[in-house]
């Protein structure tokens, strides 16, 4: 369990993070093993977190919301991401990409509707498609006619966490497409709409117990007030969370990374080689030695870019966003080296796919591919600095 104070955190996002980290030692890390080996997601458990506050956690108080700030969803995620990283992505998923974009783009009339659902729902974010990953808003292909009081939706949306049990969806399509990326608009599609299915859920090498499904859209009628933002302002709506996005999903990383090199430390010291426990041998406290230092340059990075982005309010461009790539970017360097030296000092304990060290270093080639592929973030990275 980390101390934030000592890195400059307000006392109440300390309780808020305690109580998150115990709450997913006791109920979620138990949870671990039947996730990763039957690729299994409980629903059940997951809803319960809604009783204790951690659903809807930036839903306002006035709709019977927590109203929780970014830095406490940023440290509620660090400390679910810990004890269960397949959990905390679906949280994450849900409680950031999906509940935050709703808090900070939908109408009070929109708000009012969808948001105190949420506070037992699941919710997941409809960007990617088959032919669309990097390039997801120049390459979209789904459609969005008006048509009368709805809109109809025709296309695809792949690798969506939360697709395939999510109460409800924010879903990107292409209204004006003509205006390419400026005609693309954003929608609330509800579980049950007609025209609304799950292809298939995707099996995956890690993140197992984090559903990941394939979304068909054919001729799906989206009532027309469920329009986020106006229309052909998808992209607003877009670039509004993303910078935010990298950096809670930095938290998601440290939350893994941590985990890792805890597992480790207990490692080292119990297993006994040449009569006497490896921590003692200066290789595998080199190997110890970089894992924490990798994971605190991260950790000091994305703590103070959370408090940056937080005073900031809106992002999208500029030195945040620069900021942000940089910090995700590095966070994927940090986790792949974090999670191979784990692997390493576990030996051939850690090539098992039983053990949680396995499980982690599956997961942690995800973060070099979402929310942006590390090339994607160089490139983030290198253009803001060539305008200069």
């Amino acid at each position: 369990m980390i101390d934030l104070r000592q890195y400059g955190f307000e006392e109440q996002h300390q309780h808020i993070y305690d109580m998150a980290w115990r709450y997913a030692q006791e109920r979620h890390h138990p949870l671990l093993r039947r996730m990763d080996d039957d690729d299994w997601f409980p629903a059940d458990e997951y809803r319960r977190m809604g009783e204790v506050g951690l659903l809807g956690t930036t839903v306002p108080e006035s709709l019977g919301g927590p109203g929780l700030d970014l830095v406490s969803q940023f440290f509620i995620g660090e400390a679910l991401s810990y004890w269960n990283n397949m959990l905390g992505a679906s949280w994450g998923a849900s409680e950031n990409l999906c509940v935050n974009n709703l808090v900070r783009n939908a109408s009070a009339e929109q708000q009012a509707r969808f948001l105190p659902r949420m506070l037992s729902g699941i919710g997941a974010l409809g960007l990617t498609e088959p032919g669309a990953g990097s390039d997801a808003l120049g390459s979209m292909k789904t459609s969005a006619r008006r048509d009368g009081d709805h809109y109809v939706l025709n296309g695809r949306k792949m690798f969506i966490t939360n697709g395939p049990v999510a109460d409800l969806l924010l879903v990107y399509a292409k209204t004006t497409p003509e205006r390419g990326q400026h005609g693309i608009s954003a929608f609330v599609v509800e579980k049950g709409m007609p025209g609304f299915s799950v292809a298939q859920s995707l099996k995956k090498m890690g993140w197992r117990g984090s559903p990941t499904g394939e979304l068909l859209f054919d001729d799906c009628r989206v009532p027309a007030a469920n329009l986020i933002g106006g229309e052909d302002k998808g992209v607003k709506v877009v670039m509004s969370g993303l910078d935010i996005e990298r950096v809670f999903f930095s938290g998601h990383v440290i939350g893994i990374a941590q985990r890792a090199l805890d597992l480790s430390l207990d490692y080292a010291k119990t297993r006994v080689q040449f009569g006497q426990p490896i921590a003692g041998f200066q290789l595998v406290q080199g190997m110890l030695a970089d894992m924490y230092a990798a994971l605190e340059s991260v950790r000091a990075f994305s703590y103070q870019l959370l408090k940056e982005i937080t005073a900031a309010g809106e992002a999208g461009r500029g030195e945040i966003h620069k900021r942000s790539a940089a910090a995700v970017l590095h966070a994927g360097y940090m986790l792949k080296t974090v999670l191979d030296h784990a692997v390493q000092i576990h030996g051939g304990n850690g090539f098992m796919w039983e053990t949680e060290v396995n499980c982690l270093y599956r997961a942690g080639k995800l973060i070099e591919i979402g929310a942006g592929t590390t090339q994607v973030r160089q490139l983030i990275i290198a253009g803001e600095l060539l305008k200069g």
